[in-house]
């Protein structure tokens, strides 16, 4: 199979399997025990604390690990209550959803606009009237299109009035540097999964004196702000995912920078290929693109068909029968936004799966 959704999941890799297996079986202590078994995990959680907070450069005792990135949103903005919410219109269901669904929790919520180009400019703020007090989440890059957003930018204008920002930088980790100390943010979402590491797995970052409220009671692991016996065997593959997406970092960005522009020239062969977001700066693995009267979905199935995977935009929103929110956000047309597909590329595609998939799709094309 070709795979082009790894903004969607990535494989595991070998190397973090081989550093999970033995706390499967032989180091199965709970990390709360006091026995040697016990310190033994507890160790391997402090461990990979440590790991994942250097590779967003932070320090390791404002690592809370969670489920999965879904879960760090939903506790991000758990901190918001009794807050003006303020969400940007390009943000993944995991962050729109809780802050529309729970609407009641919050003083107000309010959508911040993107640009054509799936941008939200700082600029917004002095039209939106932030006011002292409110909470803003906005992505450092969009799942979809891979926009990156200025989210440095931001944090300066909401420290200006004294209110609080959150960064979903899952797609964003992993693909490019991130420093939560140079961004300025309050709270930061990560997830496992999105750099080969196991499913079931994230963490949020805070800033000291950030008050975060739980969402689960319980016991008093990771601090007493998440309940419950840690899932040690995802958490030192998240780790060790972590380790190595920094050491190879640069590696990575330089090698899927390359395929993407391979992609992206022979994309434009094809006549009436549009690519969202083209204009702004991106992630260096993704690539959504449209063709006028072409049906997505139809031609994802058809794709998949030919042992290609891709996507039409988010994971979590495939389903819907409505296009995407994002490309609404950023006044495409709705025609071109129902052929959405979304090509994002991992660290081990090849220059000759590219060729391979833009010459099935032109010959779907041609027969449609």
């Amino acid at each position: 199979m070709i795979y082009f959704d790894h903004n969607a999941t990535t494989p595991v890799d070998e190397r973090v399997v081989e550093a999970m297996l033995p706390y499967f079986r032989q180091l199965y202590g709970n990390p709360s025990s006091l026995y040697r078994l016990g310190r033994i995990a507890r160790s391997a959680v402090d461990t990979a604390r440590e790991q994942v907070a250097a590779l967003i450069d932070v320090p390791a005792a404002q690592i809370l690990f969670t489920n999965g990135g879904t879960e760090a949103n939903a506790l991000a903005l758990a901190s918001a209550r009794g807050r003006r919410l303020w969400v940007s219109a390009i943000e993944h269901p995991a962050v729109a959803e809780n802050a529309f669904r729970r609407a009641e929790h919050y003083r107000a919520v309010n959508a911040l606009p993107a640009d054509t180009a799936g941008v939200v400019l700082p600029g917004t703020i002095a039209e939106q009237g932030l006011q002292a007090g409110d909470f803003v989440s906005l992505m450092l890059a969009n799942n979809e299109t891979g926009a990156i957003q200025p989210v440095a930018d931001w944090a300066d204008k909401i420290k200006a009035v004294g209110g609080l920002l959150h960064t979903d930088a899952v797609q964003a980790m992993g693909k490019m540097p991130v420093s939560f100390k140079r961004l300025g943010v309050d709270l930061m979402s990560l997830s496992s999964h999105k750099i080969y590491g196991p499913k079931g797995c994230g963490a949020l970052a805070w800033q000291a004196g950030v008050d975060i409220q739980p969402l689960l009671y319980g016991g008093e692991q990771e601090r007493g702000l998440r309940a419950g016996t840690e899932n040690v065997p995802a958490i030192v593959g998240f780790g060790k995912a972590a380790e190595l997406a920094r050491l190879e970092l640069e590696q990575r960005i330089a090698r899927m920078q390359t395929l993407r522009g391979i992609l992206e020239r022979q994309l434009k062969t094809i006549p009436g290929v549009v690519i969202f977001a083209e204009q702004a700066e991106r992630l260096p693995n993704t690539v959504q693109f449209g063709i006028p009267a072409v049906n997505g979905e139809m031609l994802l199935m058809q794709l998949d068909q030919k042992n290609i995977a891709v996507s039409s935009g988010s994971a979590c929103a495939t389903g819907s029968e409505h296009i995407s929110p994002v490309l609404a956000a950023m006044a495409v047309d709705a025609l071109l936004a129902k052929s959405a597909i979304r090509v994002s590329l991992g660290k081990d595609n090849t220059e000759q799966e590219i060729d391979q998939f833009v010459s099935v799709l032109t010959t779907l094309l041609a027969r449609n």
